[in-house]
């Protein structure tokens, strides 16, 4: 009887064991299956230019953008012109038959939060290419991973110049930095015909820095003399001291490229010291009339586009955006839109979400959309016409385009 016992024991315990290392195995594998096997598009680097979409019925695109925080202003017009563009290429098919489902996080403005987003989106989501950041700091965040990656992005609105300098597979929509100082240099020169200027910028942002230094550059190359350039804190509140002294130079024109919260403070004070100069600035004036309408009147600013222009494309936009959103889209949705527009139409000419494929055709872009006509250079910047917006009578208007392709294309020739 006690051996019956200790025989019935012990196959008790084998029986014990053996289910134990079927369990294992079976957790093991249902492991290996849960952490996806697919690290082609992981932030670790082990990357492929496999795509996670070739086997599936949809595309996946990422996005990156300030959704909340001080600048979700541009944000969310960026973001909502991508779902425009999303849900106008679905509508008519989609890419490669395919459906596009755009993912979407919160940076805050942030670069850590930026970063956190980028894992999420190629990690666990697992997307095939991405569009962002908006702001460049964010994005300056992000393009070593992303070019670590080898995975498409294209930011619709970084326009610091080191942005595309990560790696080949890094675009974007919008003008760079410097380019917006050329733009505005050669109207000041050419239409304003202006032969003294004064230049304030914020010394803590270096979009502002940027700008600032190309004009600067870009007027004293036309014999246009430089009577002031000084720099201010973007935490300052009064501006009197420095505005006392441009007052004094008598300039023609001064050209301030800052974001439109700054210039809510900076102009209604320089209005009441009776500064009679022309303003000038760049793109990131858009919003402006939100926070100075009457000190910003007769003011000059380059944007990436104009709602009074008459192209189908623009037209066609403004009336999609304002039944979607309920609102006119300010130049960051455009740019959104556009990156969209971009990427998709980069897809479907290179027949796959094949990286290498996506970033040689991206490479390759000749297509006109919101902002015009757009080319990339050999830094994957995009070479298109600025749209020179006035300040007349409370509103934004359409004042002329200005080109910088012949004057590239010139200075090509001259170094052959």
């Amino acid at each position: 009887m006690k051996k019956t016992k200790k025989i019935i024991s012990l196959l008790l315990i084998v029986g014990l064991m053996i289910s134990t290392l079927v369990a294992c195995g079976n957790n093991e594998e249902n492991s290996s299956q849960n952490s996806g096997e697919t690290s082609s598009e992981s932030s670790s680097g082990e990357t492929s230019s496999e795509s996670n979409s070739e086997d599936s019925d949809v595309i996946k695109i990422g996005g990156i953008a300030p959704l909340t925080g001080g600048v979700a202003v541009y944000g969310v017009a960026a973001d909502n012109g991508v779902k425009l563009a999303v849900k106008e290429i679905n509508a008519n098919g989609g890419i490669l038959g395919k459906q596009i489902e755009y993912i979407s996080y919160d940076d805050k403005g942030d670069t850590t939060e930026a970063v956190n987003a980028y894992k999420k989106l190629t990690s666990n989501d697992e997307v095939d290419a991405i569009i962002g950041a908006v702001t460049s700091k964010p994005t300056l965040a992000v393009t070593p991973l992303a070019a670590k990656d080898k995975i498409p992005m294209i930011s619709p609105t970084a326009t610091a110049l080191d942005v595309t300098q990560a790696g080949d597979n890094i675009f974007r929509a919008c003008f760079i930095d410097p380019y917006q100082g050329e733009v505005m240099a050669k109207f000041a020169v050419e239409e304003l015909n202006v032969s003294k200027v004064a230049i304030l910028y914020n010394t803590a942002d270096d979009y502002s820095t940027g700008v600032a230094e190309a004009f600067k550059e870009a007027v004293e190359r036309s014999g246009v003399e430089v009577v002031n350039f000084e720099g201010y804190n973007g935490d300052d509140k009064d501006f009197k001291a420095i505005l006392t002294n441009v007052k004094s130079q008598n300039p023609e024109a001064v050209f301030i490229p800052d974001y439109y919260k700054n210039l809510g403070t900076i102009l209604p004070q320089a209005k009441e010291l009776g500064i009679t100069a022309t303003f000038l600035g760049a793109d990131g004036w858009d919003g402006v009339l939100t926070v100075a309408p009457e000190a910003a009147e007769g003011a000059y600013f380059c944007s990436h586009y104009s709602p009074e222009d008459e192209s189908e494309e623009v037209q066609n936009f403004l009336k999609m955006y304002k039944e979607e959103y309920g609102e006119d889209p300010v130049s960051f949705a455009a740019l959104g839109y556009d990156a969209m527009k971009i990427l998709a139409a980069a897809i479907e000419k290179a027949g796959s979400t094949d990286k290498e494929a996506v970033i040689e055709a991206l490479a390759e872009t000749n297509i006109t959309s919101v902002t015009g006509n757009i080319t990339f250079d050999e830094n994957r910047n995009p070479i298109k016409d600025a749209a020179i917006i006035k300040i007349e009578g409370g509103k934004n208007t359409l004042f002329t385009k200005v080109s910088l392709k012949e004057d590239l294309v010139q200075e090509e020739e001259g170094e052959k």
